[in-house]
């Protein structure tokens, strides 16, 4: 693949299992333009997307591609999504769009190389804490499913991020109800993996589980509804299930940053988090993050923040163009 040229035009893509987030800047400095969200469900294709996108810019035409997928990225040259209906092949998409560059790389690690451009604006805080300089950082979060990286800064040296699929680890119960909602779920999944609960499909999973155990028939809810009903307070069963996913949440956080050795703190991302508002709860979420016995002093000094940017993946996009 050629070196990396800051004067090619390009575009960047930020591509879900539900939404393609996707931009075009003129150069490696230039301002992100033609910054747009479209449904994954309504295009055959990636290509189709882009083409589509495409027709709106009256700029050049680019030259240089990066597309940020939330799905494993190896070295093959099939790519396909998870979540989605969608595949590429990568030599097949550089030559229709006639790019001196490509680069594809999984969603998270494009949210990790983002960390370093972020503002303090565009990071809410979470937990108190103090990160130590050129420690690891982690970032995961909860969207159509569960996506984790983290940002590697060696002293002098260039970050690098590890990206993996924290998010099909398998989830562990920390408490009897806890472990009662998680029953139901392997009698239907046989694995719960952390993405079968903490994704937007994971809270209907949860409000599913609960209303088995409550003895009551579940709805066809999508994952707004039960945000939905959580906020007004007009279910027992969608307020439980909000309540289980934060703790759920804080728990594996806990358990990724001391995986991680992450003491340069965690970076919350995601479509849901968000969405929750008031319902999710800091104090509930760091007291489930810190409960790890011996090393809860240890997770007690680490920051956490939520990441507030419009678009951190696409920023992430450009860095690894860089």
């Amino acid at each position: 693949m050629d070196a990396p040229d800051p004067a090619l035009p390009r575009l960047l893509a930020d591509i879900g299992g539900t939404h393609a987030r996707l931009a075009l800047q003129r150069h490696a400095d230039a301002p992100l333009e033609a910054v747009a969200s479209y449904e994954c469900a309504d295009f055959a294709s990636l290509s189709a997307a882009l083409q589509h996108h495409l027709r709106s810019w009256s700029g050049p035409a680019p030259r240089a591609m990066a597309l940020a997928v939330a799905t494993p990225v190896d070295g093959a040259d099939a790519v396909r999504i998870l979540n989605n209906h969608w595949s590429f092949s990568r030599a097949a998409l550089q030559a229709e769009f006639a790019l001196q560059r490509l680069v594809v790389l999984n969603d998270f690690a494009a949210l990790a190389l983002a960390l370093p451009v972020l503002s303090e604006t565009e990071l809410e805080p979470v937990c108190a804490g103090q990160a130590q300089p050129g420690a690891p950082a982690l970032v995961m979060g909860p969207g159509t499913g569960l996506g984790v990286a983290a940002l590697l800064r060696p002293p002098g040296g260039r970050p690098l991020v590890v990206s993996g699929e924290g998010g099909h680890a398998t989830l562990a119960a920390s408490t009897p109800r806890e472990a009662a909602a998680l029953e139901r779920l392997w009698r239907r999944f046989g694995h719960v993996s952390a993405e079968r609960v903490l994704s937007g499909p994971g809270l209907v999973n949860l409000y599913v589980a609960l209303s088995e155990l409550a003895g009551a028939p579940a709805q066809a809810l999508r994952p707004a509804d039960v945000v939905a009903r959580a906020q007004a307070g007009s279910d027992a069963c969608c307020a439980e299930a909000v309540a289980l996913f934060v703790d759920f949440l804080g728990s594996v956080a806990g358990s990724l940053l001391l995986s991680f050795g992450a003491q340069g703190g965690l970076y919350l991302a995601g479509g849901v988090l968000p969405r929750l508002g008031a319902l999710f709860d800091h104090e509930r979420f760091a007291t489930r993050l810190r409960a790890k016995g011996r090393l809860q002093g240890y997770l007690a000094a680490l920051p956490a923040w939520l990441i507030r940017a419009s678009q951190p993946g696409l920023l992430g996009a450009a860095q690894s163009l860089r």
